[in-house]
């Protein structure tokens, strides 16, 4: 009878033992789910052709250092164009001054050129300079210019004082007859001469071409200059009537 009971008891044991772990697995009537968690949407990225695009400071800032340069150059213009008018002002003032100005303290000159060479020299080309500054050139291309007895080459106002005239005067020989041999040779004279300017006088200049010497005189040591000059008053015309005169050969 005990032994029966201590069977029954040891069954029922082993029964509840392999009961249990299934009853730990099984979850609780009572216990409320676990939540589950989703991932959250990331967020959408903005369209590329909607999206404004900023520019970036490396391209601002050279822009900027551009412009700001034009500007720089363009107030330098106008700077440098404001200096050259107003040199350009002064320097009429003085050319007006010195050259135009009241006729008893500034001078004027006239320069005539005179031809007294024989029909053995044609004049074919004549360059005159005052003060290193040309002031008349012509080149006969017509045949006229050595048949021009006197022709005028300067009439200005200047400035009082020393002045000197360079000429150059180029003839052909015109050989007819015995002296045919002539046609081919050029003949050159340079010369210059200085006179003194007097303040409110007219100095008038006339520059001889002549033939020196007499027929023993070699053909190329004929062609000759002279400076006969005249000094009067000046009244404001183009000519006026001598006061003194001198003449000189260089």
């Amino acid at each position: 009878m005990r032994v029966a009971a201590a069977t029954f008891h040891l069954l029922a044991l082993l029964s509840a033992t392999a009961w249990m772990p299934a009853l730990a697995q099984e979850p609780s009537a009572a216990s409320p789910a676990a939540p589950v968690s989703t991932p959250a949407a990331a967020p959408r990225a903005p369209d590329a052709a909607q999206a404004p695009v900023a520019p970036a400071a490396g391209a601002r800032t050279a822009e900027e250092a551009f412009d700001t340069r034009v500007k720089t150059l363009e107030e330098q213009v106008v700077d440098l164009k404001e200096k050259i008018y107003r040199s350009k002002a002064r320097l009429l003032l003085l050319q007006e001054t010195v050259l135009g100005g009241d006729v008893s303290t500034g001078s004027r000159a006239v320069i005539v050129h005179k031809n007294e060479m024989g029909g053995s020299f044609m004049l074919e080309s004549v360059t005159y300079a005052l003060d290193g500054a040309p002031i008349f050139t012509q080149v006969d291309t017509e045949g006229d210019l050595g048949k021009r007895l006197e022709f005028e080459v300067f009439n200005g106002r200047i400035v009082p004082g020393q002045h000197q005239i360079a000429v150059r005067l180029v003839y052909r020989g015109n050989g007819y007859g015995v002296f045919s041999y002539l046609e081919g040779y050029k003949f050159k004279v340079q010369s210059s001469y200085t006179f003194n300017a007097e303040p409110g006088k007219l100095s008038t200049v006339r520059v001889v071409g002549f033939e020196q010497g007499g027929l023993t005189t070699d053909l190329k040591d004929r062609p000759a200059v002279r400076y006969d000059i005249e000094v009067s008053r000046d009244t404001g015309r183009k000519a006026g009537p001598p006061a003194t005169s001198s003449s000189e050969p260089k």
